[in-house]
């Protein structure tokens, strides 16, 4: 009884090791069926695709293809083309690493509830493409196209599919402005006024003025650095964050741009390297229009006149219009909701409160010089001081293409007296008209036929600040201590 007993047993064994041996040989024979390839398993070219749907992390999105693309949803919607022909790319050619053929366990790849599924139409066929599980080993994805196989792919869909509805919009373009390109600019709204490009003006002893506005009867030049930033603001203005693609009156009106704060008009001519005589590019306009949301901005200027409004007191700024408070968030929480909108575009984008507060500093004040003395250097060929009722000039010879100064016979080291004279900068603009002592006088005689002389007067105003009058037209308030740097930096040469 005990020999049968140990026969079964040994019996038992031996099944148990031959269904083993015949497992292993099973999986030896389908681990032989996995297989390196460079095959190109499909060939799909963007533009024979008349539909594209996905479906990812719960959420399905589909589009046709007729005159032009279409979301299926909502044909309101703006399709961007170049995004769908970036999602079909990877199908153009799409090639495989490695082959897994008759596959009968697809679970085991992740391809029975796949993180992605994908089809696409044409006129002839339509391709359902599965994406199973990312092998960390091989670090590429398992893929199914529906032929019973497997495939392994170093370019992986996901990287472009997990694309949701908002990477989908055509949203608007800013155009790339240059400085020879613009003509003209046209605030209105909070700022009404505009600029023109004038390359070869008069009206300015800076050789490198070529915008100007029209202020009390006269042509006044603008700082183009400052000019040029705020066009390079508009230029890279990110328009990606929308919150609505089809704005109707009531949506304008809740994000206060059914009357914008400030509208920005630019009219401009693109740069074209072809451009010749015979086919000149054509002048185009831009517009956008900006605003601040409306409950915000009322609660803002609410707090504003609770606090008495801005200001220092006795200081008032020259005109009423450059009063950039609503760039200035002191008077609420701090927050800024803000939206923009490009010309008549149905899309309504968000603004970061630091593009908002950029955009809306297009005050006269804002890029207009900020500078006392705004010449080159360079062009001075003689400088009368006028300090505590005594008179002193400098005087200049040229040699060699080189300026050297002079004060009377003594050659001098004029760099500190330069970088106090280019200290002397705007705090903020008045034309009040100055009502204390001079602290210092200076004549600027210049080699400049329209401009030969420049006065600068700098006139005690308090302990911390001074005015500063040009041509005899009060300017600017600048920081006391530079005034003081560029007294001292006179002491230093006429004291020596």
């Amino acid at each position: 009884m005990k020999r049968a007993k140990r026969l079964y047993i040994l019996l038992g064994v031996l099944v148990a090791a031959c269904a083993g041996a015949y497992g292993v040989l099973k999986y030896e024979e389908r681990k032989e069926q996995i297989s390196n390839s460079e095959e190109v398993v499909l060939q799909i070219p963007a533009e024979d695709v008349t539909g594209l749907s996905w479906e990812y992390e719960g959420e399905q999105l589909a589009f046709h293809k007729n005159d032009g693309w279409t979301y299926d949803e909502d044909e309101a919607f703006p399709v961007s083309e170049d995004a769908i022909d970036s999602l079909l790319e990877v199908f153009r050619e799409f090639s495989v690493s490695f082959i897994i053929e008759d596959v009968e366990d697809y679970g085991q790849y992740g391809l029975e509830e796949p993180v992605c599924t994908i089809q696409v139409e044409t006129e002839e066929e339509t391709y359902d493409i599965q994406l199973g599980d990312y092998s960390t080993m091989d670090s590429q994805r398992y893929v199914s196209i529906g032929d019973g196989n497997v495939y392994l792919v170093q370019e992986d869909p996901l990287d472009s599919f997990d694309a949701v509805l908002s990477d989908m919009i055509e949203n608007d373009e800013t155009p790339s402005f240059g400085s020879a390109q613009v003509q003209q600019v046209q605030f209105a709204g909070a700022q009404e006024y505009q600029l023109e490009y004038q390359e070869d003006s008069t009206d300015t002893y800076c050789a490198d003025d070529v915008y100007f506005t029209e202020r009390d009867k006269e042509n006044r030049p603008l700082d183009t650095d400052l000019v040029d930033s705020y066009l390079n603001s508009i230029s890279n203005l990110s328009l990606t964050d929308y919150v609505t693609y089809n704005a109707t009156g009531e949506e304008l009106a809740s994000y206060g741009l059914d009357d914008p704060e400030l509208t920005v008009t630019v009219q401009y001519t693109p740069k074209d390297d072809e451009d010749t005589e015979e086919n000149e590019a054509v002048e185009q306009t831009f517009v956008l229009n900006i605003s601040r949301d409306p409950e915000e901005a009322a609660a803002a200027e609410e707090a504003e006149e609770e606090n008495g409004g801005q200001g220092d007191g006795d200081f008032q700024e020259s005109d009423s219009e450059n009063d950039n408070s609503e760039n200035d968030d002191s008077g609420d929480s701090g927050e800024i909701t803000a939206y923009v909108r490009v010309g008549e575009s149905p899309i309504v984008y968000r603004l970061t409160a630091d593009d908002y507060r950029t955009l809306t500093a297009a005050a006269y004040d804002d890029l207009r010089h900020q500078e006392v003395f705004t010449g080159d250097f360079g062009d001075i060929t003689q400088i009368d001081i006028s300090l505590e009722e005594q008179e002193y000039s400098i005087t200049t010879r040229e040699e060699d293409d080189e300026t050297t100064y002079f004060y009377g016979d003594e050659e001098l080291e004029i760099g500190e007296f330069k970088s106090a004279l280019a200290a002397l900068t705007a705090d903020s603009f008045t034309d009040q008209e100055p009502s204390d002592k001079e602290e210092i006088g200076l004549t600027l005689h210049l080699d400049n036929e329209t401009y030969p002389q420049v006065t600068v007067e700098l006139y005690r105003y308090d302990g911390s600040s001074c005015l500063a009058v040009v041509d005899g037209e009060p300017v600017c308030l600048v920081e006391r201590s530079y005034v003081v740097d560029l007294i001292e930096a006179v002491n230093a040469i006429v004291l020596n």
